[in-house]
């Protein structure tokens, strides 16, 4: 940010009339300072929001001037949270629906229905994605940092494929972590605790949970700067449900459920020349897991040594930034309920490596419009047990994007993106408009239409293997049923109509929003008779909601928050309802935390409403009830900061969760932590 002030500087001679014009600053949109009166906002709040946010525009821009709607998961919120996981963390945030189906598998959607293997929202570290194009969906195991790591976590609530791409469908969340600088020293924490796995009315039997994370930073000049990073986790499973599920007469299967088993290293280290015009990023890790994955074929177990390698490489150069990454997943995970047809687990093994490189840019044209625009091209190499006729794709786009400073109170922003897949007939294009109406400089009212898509994913088009019913193998009582890929299939495209507002109230900012969103080609595995199962498009399904949010700091120790948001059932058109996951209808989530000296603290309550399940397609179809949770955490420091200690505990009144039909059964988590600093 200093680099992109200085150049500013320079043209002073120019921005000087647009400050005094506009009233705010038009190539950051961080506003002018309250004390200093504007044209037309003689009226500005005495206290100015700053959060600043780089996800929807790719580019630093105030939170209130962003053209998406948006929730940032601020370090001190992390700090105090209840929980330490991303995955929990964001079960707070408005509009995300979350479910845990077993010790190591979550699947996360931004207002839409989620499910096994969600596929719809973008995930990304440092603004490398960790999305797996191969299946579509995101490991969060494989994230190679902990969450004292992280500086912030910014969630884009809606399509914005304008500047991501594709996969960005029904939103995206980035998780930013501290520069080495921000987290110098030595940092070693324990983890350390107990769950509830008896069955109600039974004795009761505990499981375990484990973790060690450390990390070093040091900076030994003004110009380089570096971190190391390992942690290990382990976790007993969960306890299965028993019996049938819920309004049906199917029996849950029996299996062996696994825990979670993790390790990880990371490093990262910076280079900024003496100006800090130019700073040169070099980052790479590598994660193991071990643990049950629950898709629509039925559970897998993904073996331990299952690996995921990252490399990365950024250059910034004032508003030019160039990134380079690699991934590399190496997995083993067969299939615990489908057989062959010699009776025997499938097994299947999964490597992909995705190489990718991206370059983003940023210029003031004239006094009015601020213009921002880059691309990106990947492509990935497969070697898939269960899609043995392909091993390769292709990918690419390019976005532009122009913010136009009408007045002092309207802006609009205009942009889009064309993508190219060698698996698609023709170009994917992803508009996006937002229309900002600003009645003081802290509060925005924004009408916005874009588009998004998800590409059909690897296994959508070369699936190719085949199954029988479990018990029947070998039996004669049932022939082989084979599934496919389809490899004519259309991207699945999303339209959204907006309305939001964000306002910040000196320490109280308020938000709210309502939603329609169209999705057209919507990507379902479905059979195609007795003994074929393929993906196909279906028409199209309106969804549509409501959310709204508050957030205060009633003093410099305390701050509370409280949102609620609200999604209607999934509207299909061609199509049975049957045939799609249904969300809550309801959520709400409120909390406050405390920080003072040497004592934190926090308390957070979460309601979800009862959802529909229909995406295991092994039969298991039903409904989970809706449930509350409260989870609480307190700790203190010493005097000297050197050691911190924490007790935590989630679903403190121990009531019997499961999130998804087909998932794992969650009861009352605690833990300790114990953090030392050297």
């Amino acid at each position: 940010m200093s680099s992109v002030k200085t150049r500013l500087r320079t043209t002073r001679s120019v921005l000087l009339p647009v400050v005094i014009v506009w009233g705010t600053v038009p190539v950051f949109g961080q506003g002018v300072p309250a004390s200093v009166p504007t044209q037309g906002q003689e009226d500005t709040p005495t206290v100015v929001d700053d959060v600043v946010v780089v996800t929807a525009s790719r580019r630093e821009e105030r939170l209130v001037n962003a053209p998406a709607t948006m929730t940032v998961i601020s370090e001190e919120a992390i700090g105090n949270a209840p929980i330490q996981s991303v995955t929990d963390l964001l079960k707070s945030v408005p509009g995300v629906n979350t479910v845990q189906t077993s010790a190591r598998d979550v699947n996360i959607t931004v207002r839409a229905a989620t499910g096994t293997l969600a596929d719809g929202t973008l995930v990304l570290l440092d603004g490398r994605t960790v999305y797996q194009d191969f299946f579509g969906f995101v490991l969060w195991d494989f994230l190679p940092i902990d969450t004292t790591e992280i500086k912030q976590i910014e969630v884009i609530r809606g399509p914005a494929s304008a500047v991501w791409g594709a996969n960005a469908m029904t939103g995206v969340i980035n998780v930013i972590t501290k520069a080495p600088r921000e987290m110098t020293g030595t940092n070693v924490s324990v983890r350390f605790g107990q769950f509830d796995r008896s069955r109600d009315g039974d004795t009761f039997e505990g499981g375990g949970l484990f973790s060690i994370n450390a990390t070093h930073a040091e900076a030994p000049s003004d110009r380089f700067s570096y971190k190391v990073s390992a942690g290990i986790q382990a976790q007993e499973p969960f306890l299965r449900p028993v019996g049938t599920v819920p309004g049906t007469s199917v029996a849950y299967p029996p299996f062996e459920n696994r825990g979670l088993g993790q390790t990880r290293l990371d490093a990262r280290a910076d280079y900024e020349t003496p100006a800090k015009k130019e700073k040169l990023i070099l980052a790479g890790g590598i994660t193991s897991t071990e643990g049950i994955i629950h898709s629509g074929l039925g559970p897998l177990h993904i073996l331990r040594g299952s690996t995921f390698k990252y490399g990365r490489l950024s250059f910034t150069r004032d508003t030019l930034k160039v990134q380079a990454f690699v991934n590399a997943l190496d997995a083993e995970a067969p299939m615990l309920l489908l057989q062959g047809p010699d009776g025997r687990p499938i097994q299947s093994s999964f490597e992909n490596q995705v190489y990718d490189v991206e370059l983003s840019h940023l210029r003031v044209i004239g006094t009015r419009h601020l213009l921002s625009y880059g691309g990106n091209y990947r492509h990935n190499s497969f070697d898939l047990s269960l899609a043995p006729h392909g091993d390769s794709r292709d990918e690419g786009g390019i976005y532009v994007q122009d913010e136009i400073f009408l007045s002092p109170r309207y802006q609009w922003i205009v942009g889009s993106r064309i993508d190219l897949f060698d698996v698609l007939d023709q170009a994917v294009v992803s508009p996006r408009t937002a229309f900002l109406v600003k009645p003081r400089v802290n509060q925005t009212i924004r009408f916005s239409i874009n588009r998004a898509f998800q590409a059909p994913s690897f296994m959508n088009s070369f699936l190719d293997f085949e199954f029988v019913v479990p018990g029947l193998a070998a039996s004669g009582q049932a022939p082989p049923s084979v599934a496919v890929g389809n490899r004519d299939l259309d991207p699945e495209s999303l339209t959204a109509i907006e309305v939001g507002y964000i306002g910040a109230f000196g320490p109280t900012r308020l938000g709210a929003a309502v939603y329609v969103t169209r999705t057209t080609d919507m990507i379902q595995f479905t059979p195609l008779d007795a003994t074929r199962f393929t993906y196909r498009n279906f028409d199209r399904v309106r969804d549509r909601g409501l959310e709204l949010s508050i957030d205060r700091r009633l003093t410099s120790a305390v701050a509370v928050f409280a949102n609620y948001s609200w999604q209607d059932d999934p509207q299909p058109t061609g199509f049975a309802a049957s045939q799609l996951n249904r969300p809550p209808s309801h959520r709400v989530n409120a909390g406050v935390s405390y920080s003072h000296g040497r004592y934190f603290g926090s308390l957070s309550g979460h309601y979800v409403d009862a959802a529909y399940w229909q995406d295991i397609d092994v039969g298991y179809v039903g409904t989970t009830e809706a449930y509350t949770t409260i989870d609480v955490g307190a700790g203190v420091r010493s005097a000297d900061g050197s050691m911190t200690i924490a007790v935590r505990a989630k679903n403190l009144f121990n009531e019997s969760i499961q999130e998804h039909v087909f998932g794992d059964v969650i009861k009352r988590t605690i833990t300790g932590e114990v953090s030392l600093r050297f």
